[in-house]
This record gives structure tokens, C-alpha cells and sequence, in this order.
């Protein structure tokens, strides 16, 4: 829905202004004075038409172009409640107005009232059933809302009555979005006819990733972000590539997207999780990094440096710094905590081994407290007493984490080692068997990784979807 809606009153007779100014002025004077209000709202000078229509609310009280037109141009300066103020008083004098209906739905959806904006662009389609815009802007509310099911039949109606790119548009990602690929992607091929941009080709790349039909998904999104190297087409060309670990091009893509986009936190991650899997763990670090200090409160940022930083003996410090930061920044975040201290804990291992590590002690405690079901902490705290040969404390730990996750074959393996220690060798065995028939199970942990990565695209892309809307 566009801000600045083209009024077809516009173009109405000067009498019928200077009927509704106020008598005893000079009604020929007035009117030169909207007149040139349209002038400047036409040339987009906002600021001199809106002056000159506030000046002729006195004696244009009952005037609904008056009203109307001020309050398109408020709209247009995003000044959202006063332009629903001029444009409900503009409907309440014109109510068998469509346009009027639509212009106060757009302002009022503008301003977050989503629910009297589907009222009011009802009633415009109430008005004028056969209407263009009151069919495409009621169905682009519904797509905006993700109600395809309302969404669809009115943006068809629409493209009957009018085929436009706008609408089809629409209408091609209401079809991807309800699983009708064939559909969305016919539709697409069509639009491409009419105006062949890097939007249509993302989406069809969409399509054609949802189909399973990889090559052809990279192929569009590579097109897409050559027509137009918006940060969101690098990013889902990247993540593509990224996503089938094809793992040399996706950092060359997202290297060339975080030269051109510089403050992009999520162009960094993905760098650092292309350079991670690709395992090159120093330039990982230092991309991960980067999109920290970009965006230091974004936890998936943390979950990849801390794998990258698990994997190389650099930035030690560099790296503490920020998962310090991290730690302060969301004091109750029992993640953050663990994370802080898995850093700190490395990095005195580095720097010397008979350090005193009593802080890494309190911070895992710290985590346990704040989240009683961090099976990682449990393990680390376990592996934390085990290195100083604390076995009664922890045996414990280690079975407080297998309790939450039986699955963590390090925790069996430790937890053997701890019970060969204290003599109880049948059950050392026992956990010994277990852990390696989870080591012979490590596609699970490649694909638990490769869910990671999914969930931080198909998150990004939903939000990226969404701030377009």
C-alpha cells in the first residue's frame, strides 16, 4: 500500500471547493490557495502544501478535499495519526467515497491499526465491488497479515480486472506461500514479461528451493542479486550456497557483500559460518567478530563464534572481550554466562594451565542456576572437577547432564573415565559401549549443525520478508 495515493478528486470543479469554504471570504483567493497545495503536493514540496492547507482549515471546515488532501500529504510525511485524523473527517463527509475508504485504511494500517484498516478497505470494496484498488489493497493487507486464504481469491480478482506487477506480485507469493509452486511459478514467468526484476527472480528462486530444485534456486538468486545487489539478495544468494554446503562460493559471495555492505551483522555471520564450515577457524573468528560488535545483543552470532573459537587458539582475547560483553549485557541469560565462561576457560588454559580458575567455577554454576536445564553446563562443570580429579563432584554432573540429554557421547566417554578412576570398572564399560555407539552415529551431530544453519537463514530471510511488508 503506497503512502501517496493518487486522488481522482483532484480533478474536481474550483466551484465545488468554493462552495465548501466559509462565506464572507474570498472564496476565489481561497481556492488559488488549494489549488496551489495540489501544486506542491504534486512536487512532493510536503512541508509548503501542508502549511497551506492548515491555513484554510477555518474556512474550509466542511471542505472534504481540504481535509483529504492534508491528510494524503501528512501521510506521505509519515506523520501517521494526524493524516488518520484529517482522512477519517475526509470519510465522515464523503462515506460513499471508495477512495476516501481506501486512503484512511492505508494511514490507519500505516499507523498499526490493522483491524480498522481491513474495516475500511471492506467497506471501499462494499462500494465499488469491480474496483482495482479496492480488491488488490485489501488482498495486499491479507498477504501482509499471512492470510492467504482471504488473500488470494481478491488479488485474482484483481489481476482479472487489471494486470499490474504490484498485484501479481502478490498474488505470486500468496500462491508460493500456500504450496501452490506451479501456480506461483507461471505466474512469475508472466510478470517477467511485464517488468523483469531481482525481486521476481528471488522469488521465483523461492519457488524453486521450496521444489527441491536446488541448482535452479541458486541460479535465480545469483541473477537476482546481479540485477540488484540489495544486502537481502547477497544474503539469500550466500545462504544457498551456504545451505548445500557448497562452501568456496558462499564465501566469496558473502566477502563481496560485507565489502559493499559494511555494517551488515548477518552478511558477517553468514561469512563466519561459511568460513567455519569451510574450516578456515581464524578467518571465521574474526568475521564472527566483526558482526558481534555490529550487533552485540544477537545470541546466534555468539552460538557460531563460540564453535569458531573452539576450533583456533587466535583472538583470544579479542574474543573474551566479547563474550564479557555478551555476559553484561544479558546478566540472566544462562547461554551468555556459559558462554563467557567457556571463553574465559580456554583462555587461561592458553596462558597457563596452573592458573587459578575459580571465576570459570562460578560462571558455570552461575548458568546451571539460571537455566537448570543447560546440559552443557553440567558437562563442563563435569569436565571442570574431573581435570582436578574431584571425582564425587564430577560423577554428578555428569549424570545430571545425561538425565537431560542422553545423547552426549563426550559426557558418557568422561563419565567412564571418572568411574574407571573410582574402581567401578562394569560400569565404566557400560558408558564407554555407549559412547561409542553415539560416536558411530556423527551424521547426527552434521545434521544438528546443518539445522543450525538453517534456522539462522530461514530466520533472517522471515524477518527480512517481513520489514519488506
Amino acid at each position: 500500500m503506497s503512502r501517496k495515493c493518487r486522488s481522482r478528486w483532484l480533478v474536481s470543479a474550483s466551484l465545488a471547493l468554493c462552495a465548501a469554504f466559509a462565506a464572507g471570504q474570498d472564496r476565489q483567493a481561497l481556492d488559488r490557495q488549494f489549488q496551489s497545495a495540489v501544486a506542491n503536493y504534486d512536487t512532493e514540496h510536503y512541508t509548503e502544501a501542508a502549511a497551506q492547507l492548515e491555513a484554510l482549515l477555518p474556512y474550509g471546515s466542511k471542505s472534504f478535499e481540504v481535509h483529504e488532501l492534508l491528510g494524503l500529504i501528512y501521510a506521505a510525511q509519515s506523520q501517521d495519526s494526524k493524516a488518520v485524523d484529517q482522512l477519517e473527517i475526509a470519510a465522515h463527509l464523503k462515506p460513499d467515497s471508495a477512495a476516501a475508504r481506501t486512503n484512511l485504511a492505508a494511514s490507519l494500517f500505516h499507523a498499526g491499526k490493522s483491524v480498522q484498516a481491513e474495516e475500511q478497505f471492506r467497506k471501499a470494496l462494499e462500494l465499488d465491488p469491480q474496483d482495482y484498488d479496492a480488491n488488490h489493497n485489501l488482498g495486499e493487507l491479507y498477504v501482509q497479515s499471512r492470510n492467504m486464504t482471504e488473500a488470494i481469491p481478491l488479488l485474482e480478482k484483481a489481476q482479472k480486472i487489471r494486470p499490474s506487477y504490484d498485484n501479481g506480485y502478490d498474488l505470486a507469493l500468496a500462491y508460493f506461500l500456500t504450496g501452490k509452486l506451479d501456480q506461483a511459478r507461471q505466474l512469475v514467468q508472466n510478470l517477467e514479461l511485464i517488468k523483469d526484476t531481482g525481486e521476481l527472480h528471488n522469488l521465483r528462486a523461492q519457488i524453486e528451493e521450496k521444489d527441491g530444485k536446488y541448482l535452479a534456486a541458486v541460479n535465480e538468486y545469483e541473477t537476482a542479486a546481479h540485477m540488484d545487489p540489495s544486502e537481502n539478495n547477497l544474503f539469500d544468494w550466500g545462504s544457498e550456497l551456504l545451505l548445500h554446503r557448497t562452501y568456496e562460493p558462499a564465501i566469496e559471495v558473502f566477502q563481496q557483500a560485507t565489502q559493499r555492505y559494511s555494517k551488515s551483522p548477518r552478511l558477517f555471520i553468514g561469512l563466519g559460518m561459511a568460513l567455519y564450515s569451510r574450516g578456515k577457524y581464524d578467518d571465521a573468528v574474526k568475521a564472527l567478530l566483526t558482526a558481534a560488535d555490529l550487533n552485540p545483543s544477537d545470541p546466534r552470532c555468539y552460538l557460531f563464534l563460540s564453535k569458531a573459537y573452539g576450533a583456533s587458539p587466535n583472538e583470544t582475547d579479542d574474543v573474551i572481550r566479547r563474550f564479557r560483553r555478551y555476559a553484561d549485557l544479558e546478566p540472566n541469560n544462562a547461554q551468555a554466562v556459559y558462554y563467557y565462561a567457556m571463553s574465559l576457560w580456554k583462555g587461561k588454559r592458553v596462558e597457563d594451565p596452573g592458573q587459578d580458575l575459580q571465576d570459570v567455577e562460578s560462571l558455570l554454576e552461575k548458568s546451571i542456576t539460571l537455566d537448570p536445564n543447560l546440559a552443557d553446563a553440567y558437562v563442563q562443570l563435569g569436565n571442570f572437577y574431573a581435570d582436578k580429579r574431584e571425582y564425587a563432584k564430577s560423577v554428578p554432573e555428569y549424570e545430571s547432564a545425561l538425565k537431560l540429554n542422553p545423547n552426549l557421547a563426550d559426557a558418557h566417554y568422561r563419565l567412564g573415565q571418572d568411574y574407571v578412576h573410582t574402581g567401578e570398572k562394569d560400569r565404566a564399560q557400560a558408558e564407554f559401549e555407549v559412547y561409542q555407539r553415539l560416536r558411530a552415529e556423527q551424521l547426527a551431530e552434521v545434521d544438528k549443525e546443518r539445522a543450525e544453519v538453517q534456522q539462522f537463514v530461514y530466520s533472517e530471510k522471515e524477518a527480512s520478508s517481513s520489514t519488506k511488508q
